[in-house]
């Protein structure tokens, strides 16, 4: 009887250890599958053929004007080794033009960017990548927004780390480069789940604006006029476009026609004149406020020529150019924009709770509180009374 016990301890036993084996094997080839994941090259989004190892990522540095915004809207952020000086707010000596302008991933991740090392400075007038400063950060890969195919291989090869270009294109956040830029960066991350969660989103929401907008016929149009669009910092009421993508989101009448260009250009004062006297609704990016301010001290019969200015048909937007573009703001402002065009169409919009909403989409958090509350939002989108505003 005993021995019958002992011989079925030794073949448990010799069952268990057999097992442990057959299970570390199988967990050993798992553990380095998933830790030496698949080589594979991914075209970036200005045509560069880069190898990577999706999911293999530990120590990440962004460089250039919005690299890091995107990175946040689908990264892990504790994975970054280093920033750019103009978004961590602890410095003392660092570009500080930006500020007062709401930039949602700066505010939403304020407290992780100031324990950063630098990777550069960063900022409107840092035109090229500060490579010593990104080797001392140590990353495993980088993603640019510097666009120069030449210098972002040469920059890769002193490196020695893969360099993944993003871009957003003309469209901002409803362009298919955005749409690309995240998908890339989910693939590379793992994260491609939270890419495609938002660009459906962004793609939702385009489609609820512009189809509650499309059979409005153009007789019941009222003419609208943009200024103030961030155009390298300088910016006021001549600095607008006649082919404003949130305008054509959400199918408004731009007053503005006949330009050589399409894109954010200044006009001349007699152009102004002549486009005031037929503009029904006025918006004022807030980025312009700053520069509006004192050419009102100076001439407060400037906007006279407005009907929309005589008439308090003015609007605040939010400033959605701040080191490149805050996409998420983009696309509030088009909400916005289309509910104070059409206030029948939109009237369950609430666009404090929008904001959140969008916010809340992008970066995980509720933020128009924070938003509104910074100096160069003025508390908010608004009409403004234009017998006080600049004064």
């Amino acid at each position: 009887m005993r021995i019958k016990r002992i011989i079925a301890a030794l073949l448990v036993a010799a069952m268990a250890i057999s097992a442990t084996a057959c299970g570390n094997s199988a967990s050993g080839g798992s553990s380095s599958a998933s830790s030496k994941a698949a080589e594979v090259t991914v075209k970036d989004m200005v045509g560069r053929e880069v190898k990577v190892t999706p999911g293999s990522y530990k120590k990440v540095v962004c460089i250039g004007a919005g690299a890091l915004r995107m990175y946040s809207y689908i990264g892990d952020m504790s994975l970054l080794a280093g920033v750019e000086d103009i978004d961590n707010t602890s410095l003392s000596e660092r570009p500080k033009m930006f500020d007062g302008v709401a930039r949602p991933y700066v505010m939403a991740y304020e407290n992780e960017l100031a324990k950063l090392p630098s990777c550069g400075v960063g900022g409107p007038n840092a035109q090229a990548a500060e490579a010593e400063k990104i080797l001392s950060c140590k990353p495993d890969i980088v993603i640019s927004e510097y666009e120069d195919v030449d210098k972002e291989n040469a920059l890769a090869d002193q490196l020695g780390v893969p360099v993944i270009t993003l871009k957003a294109g003309p469209m901002g956040v409803f362009d298919e480069s955005f749409a690309g830029s995240m998908k890339l960066l989910g693939q590379i991350f793992n994260a491609s789940e939270k890419a495609e969660t938002l660009c459906a989103f962004v793609d939702k929401e385009k489609a609820e604006i512009s189809k509650r907008t499309k059979d409005i016929k153009d007789d019941a149009k009222p003419s609208v006029y943009i200024c103030g669009l961030g155009n390298w910092g300088t910016t006021n009421h001549l600095m607008t476009a006649q082919n404003y993508v949130s305008f054509n989101i959400a199918n408004v009448k731009n007053v503005v026609t006949g330009l050589e260009a399409n894109g954010i250009q200044a006009i001349e004062k007699e152009k102004f004149t002549e486009l005031g006297a037929k503009t029904d609704i006025m918006f004022i990016d807030a980025a312009a406020v700053k520069n509006i301010k004192p050419l009102y001290a100076e001439d407060a019969k400037m906007f006279d020529t407005v009907k929309a200015w005589k008439e308090g048909n003015v609007y605040l937007e939010m400033a959605f150019n701040a080191y490149y573009t805050n996409y998420e703001i983009a696309l509030i402002n088009t909400w916005y924009i289309a509910k104070t065009v059409y206030p029948d169409q939109f009237k369950d919009i609430d666009i404090t709770a929008k904001t959140n909403e969008v916010t809340k989409t992008f970066l995980g958090k509720e933020m128009a509180e924070d938003i509104f509350k910074k100096p160069a939002s003025f508390g908010g989108y608004q009409k403004i009374d234009t017998n006080t505003f600049f004064k």
